[in-house]
């Protein structure tokens, strides 16, 4: 009897142990902080692409910046709020949203023609709906629209196939959740927000940026932000979180006050920094005036625009997220898709000086040049941003001796003379034997004066 007692000890005294080891969670990595060699390996395919497409799409574009007849102010994305427009009647929006011409594959087309490496698209805005087919809310495209469709798993397989980094941007704000308030802010943070970011993690292939927006409100603090980024790295340690995570943004601008701030890097929003950054950095754009698409937005930027704000932000240092906002039908407008050709042309002839390139110490001359060095130290690349006519002067840039200089996609050598005074002088081709438009790229075996 005794034996038998003692061995029901022992079994309950085994089961116990048992039950506590599972109720004990496994520890959170705090990557917060992590080492700067991890941090600079986890960057390192963002810091190489510099050039990526922001798409803004969701239920506003249907009324697409018109509401009982009258413009919208803002941008189109925000139309719920500036129109003061009724959750049920915001929802009618929902219903008809149906585009039926959408086509990811076209999509992922138009952005690697552009020479675009990553694609953020809006899982969620500010209003509420998601655009994927989510178990912790109806009110999504699947469930909630008439398309009954999941455009980022569409888009996830196709960014696979085609070579394209799917990434998403998700809105902490909520317009249409009944407890995104201060009352219930908690409950909607740990039952809502949370289980929607591990579906965006875990049921589209390996996203590379989650892109946080809306962390303003007062409800959002430094240390929800600092939590949610350990939270989403330790279901994906090799994620990239940008710095609207946490509290740390500094107006438009966009980069942290300091370094105590959590995300891997600012958001500049319709600006170009006016010099480079320790803090790597993105600068987001329109190509027009607002994200979501708008039907009365017509002023649209130049190529040349566009072109020349990416050479600007890749020699600071700086990555260029462009945006697209297509119609609720699906489609990218064609004034969209004009300017992505454009630049598209101009990365086919010059790519070499924008991809995988880093900062020169002085990353300009004047208005005219910019420049950046290959990552091997070895290549320094001139941009020429406006034509200065059969001669160029360089002044903080030495040429090794006996090198060729050469023009990218003009294959014939450069004459050059280097002067310890004058500096370097370089004859240029005549105009009508240039390989692109708007912007030039000399590359010089050389190094800063």
């Amino acid at each position: 009897m005794k034996k038998n007692l003692l061995t029901l000890s022992l079994i309950s005294t085994l089961i116990i142990s048992m039950i506590s080891c599972k109720q004990k969670p496994t520890p959170l990595t705090d990557y917060t902080k992590e080492s700067k060699d991890s941090y600079e390996a986890r960057m390192k395919w963002w810091n190489d692409a510099r050039f990526g497409m922001f798409i803004h799409w969701g239920v506003y574009s249907v009324p697409a910046g018109i509401y009982n007849g009258n413009e919208v102010k803002g941008g189109g994305e925000w139309i719920m709020n500036r129109a003061k427009i009724p959750i049920p009647e915001y929802e009618k929006f929902g219903k008809e949203f149906n585009p039926v011409k959408f086509d990811a594959a076209e999509w992922v087309r138009i952005a690697k023609d552009a020479g675009m490496k990553y694609i953020v698209i809006t899982s969620k805005h500010h209003d509420g709906f998601g655009l994927w087919n989510s178990k912790v809310s109806k009110y999504d495209i699947v469930d909630f629209s008439p398309y009954r469709k999941d455009v980022l798993k569409m888009l996830s397989d196709e960014c696979a196939k085609q070579g394209i980094t799917l990434c998403f941007y998700h809105s902490i704000m909520d317009w249409h959740h009944p407890d995104a308030n201060a009352e219930n802010w908690a409950k909607y943070r740990e039952n809502y927000l949370k289980p929607q970011l591990k579906e965006l993690l875990t049921g589209y292939g390996k996203p590379g940026v989650l892109w946080f927006d809306g962390e303003w409100i007062k409800e959002w603090t430094e240390d929800q932000g600092k939590d949610i980024y350990n939270y989403l790295r330790n279901i994906q340690p090799d994620l990239i979180i940008n710095n609207r995570v946490g509290k740390g943004r500094k107006g438009m601008q966009g980069m942290n006050k300091d370094t105590s701030f959590v995300g891997d890097f600012g958001t500049p929003e319709q600006e170009i920094l006016s010099t480079s950054s320790s803090m790597a950095w993105e600068s987001c754009m329109t190509m027009n005036n607002t994200w979501g698409f708008k039907t009365n937005d017509t002023n649209w930027k130049s190529s040349e625009n566009l072109i020349k704000n990416l050479v600007d932000i890749v020699s600071k240092g700086g990555n260029f997220l462009l945006n697209v906002g297509p119609t609720s039908e699906g489609l990218i407008p064609a004034a969209s898709v004009e300017r992505l050709k454009e630049m598209g042309k101009w990365i086919k002839v010059n790519g070499e000086a924008i991809y995988g390139v880093r900062q020169l110490k002085s990353y300009k001359e004047g208005d005219d040049l910019r420049f950046t060095i290959s990552a091997d130290g070895k290549l320094i690349n001139a941009f020429i941003m406006n034509w200065p006519g059969k001669q160029l002067n360089i002044k903080q840039i030495k040429p090794n001796d006996g090198s060729k200089i050469r023009m990218t996609g003009y294959d014939i050598d450069l004459k050059w003379n280097y002067d310890v005074e004058k500096g370097l002088t370089i004859e240029l081709p005549d105009q009508a034997n240039l390989p692109c438009k708007f912007v030039w790229v000399l590359k010089i075996e050389g190094a800063e004066i």
